[in-house]
């Protein structure tokens, strides 16, 4: 009687990761981002070999507190966070407009649902806490609105100029920008 040859079934194997898009978002507000928390990390993320994308809630030339002009390239509407592997919320005083912004919060939810790198610096923060993706986690601000982070469930210390946290990246201001546009890159390389 013969039998049939054996024959070995293939391993399972876990589905790879998607590839890197080398995509970074960088979300400004209309008026009065701040300028230096824009343009050095997009610096930094530029000279890894990132290309950034520019999201606001206009298309209009957006103005920084200091005189920087940016086209941004789309609406907040029209972001697909799938695109990008770090969505990057910028300060300044305008950020405040996306405080309560439900399209801010969808796309820094669904970056943390899809394990994407968030950063967010100077009172940008705020967004991603009220956002509810900061519960439990450590994080900074700029100084005066930790009590906004910890209405969150952050665990905030404005005292500390760059805080990560897994995938989540946090900055207290503009001083902070070029290593918190370096954080942000740590967390691209994991």
């Amino acid at each position: 009687m013969r039998h049939a040859p054996y024959i070995e079934a293939p391993a399972l194997t876990e589905a790879p990761a998607p590839a890197p898009t080398m995509q970074v978002l960088l979300i400004i507000a209309p008026e009065n981002f701040r300028d230096e928390e824009y343009a050095e990390p997009r610096a930094v993320f530029e000279a890894a070999g990132y290309t950034v994308v520019v999201a606001s809630a206009s298309l209009e030339t957006a103005t920084g507190m200091l005189g920087m002009e940016v086209q941004p390239d789309l609406l907040l509407a029209d972001v697909q966070v799938g695109d990008y592997d770090a969505v990057v919320f910028i300060g300044g005083v305008g950020a405040a407009v996306y405080w309560d912004d439900p399209q801010t919060h969808r796309i820094a939810q669904e970056a943390v649902a899809a394990e994407k790198v968030v950063g967010a610096i100077c009172i940008a923060p705020v967004i991603l806490a009220r956002a509810g993706v900061l519960e439990g986690k450590q994080a900074t601000v700029f100084k005066g609105n930790c009590g906004e982070l910890e209405a969150g469930g952050a665990i905030c210390d404005s005292d500390i100029p760059v805080q990560r946290d897994g995938l989540i990246v946090t900055a207290n201001g503009p001083a902070a920008a070029t290593a918190f546009g370096e954080a942000v890159l740590d967390a691209l390389a994991e």
